[in-house]
């Protein structure tokens, strides 16, 4: 754990050079990004789930260049959809057919000159409680990797955890994996 911890940090200090730039957007001050996802069966994301559920997430995603304790970011508003279809693993996933609202910011802790991994932490309302989030309010966390193909078009791959927080006694959370598109302008 200590060897993973030390490149961490490693990887952080040695890309800090390339903070002037914006490794979401380059120079541009506005990002949309679409993105969908595959819902898996999980308490969270690590290891990797193993079981993928009839459960999907789209978002539309609007952002802005900002830093976080000099690390380059970007700050969120999320509007997203959850899409339930079947019953699978004891779960009827149509139950969960939900809009939620949420705002984030993304991290970037490694970057290059097209290329990013990132981590995103988030908080948000999703429109009614159920068993198996009971309570309207989300925490989000995701991990991101990134390539900018040109100045406006990017591609992201992610992996996203919602979950209430322990705020209330169900708490099943919700995990994506999934692909997106970035716009920046």
């Amino acid at each position: 754990m200590k060897k993973i911890t030390a490149f961490v940090f490693c990887l952080i200090f040695a890309t800090s050079a390339y903070a002037d730039t914006n490794p979401f957007m380059g120079e541009h001050k506005n990002q949309m990004a679409l993105n969908i996802g595959q819902g898996v069966n999980s308490g969270f994301l690590i290891p990797p789930p193993t079981q993928p559920v009839p459960f999907y997430f789209l978002h539309i995603q609007y952002s802005q260049p900002t830093t976080f304790f000099k690390l380059p970011a970007r700050q969120s508003i999320n509007i997203g959809q959850t899409l339930g279809f079947d019953s699978k693993y004891g779960w009827n996933w149509t139950d969960y057919t939900i809009p939620m609202i949420f705002l984030s910011e993304d991290i970037a802790l490694a970057h290059g000159d097209k290329w990013y991994f990132a981590t995103s932490i988030g908080m948000g309302l999703q429109a009614q409680q159920n068993e198996r989030l009971g309570a309207k309010l989300l925490f989000q966390f995701k991990l991101i990797g990134g390539y900018r193909i040109n100045d406006k078009w990017g591609l992201e791959i992610f992996m996203q955890h919602f979950s209430n927080a322990n705020t209330a006694p169900e708490n099943y959370s919700y995990a994506f994996y999934g692909a997106g598109f970035t716009y920046s302008f």
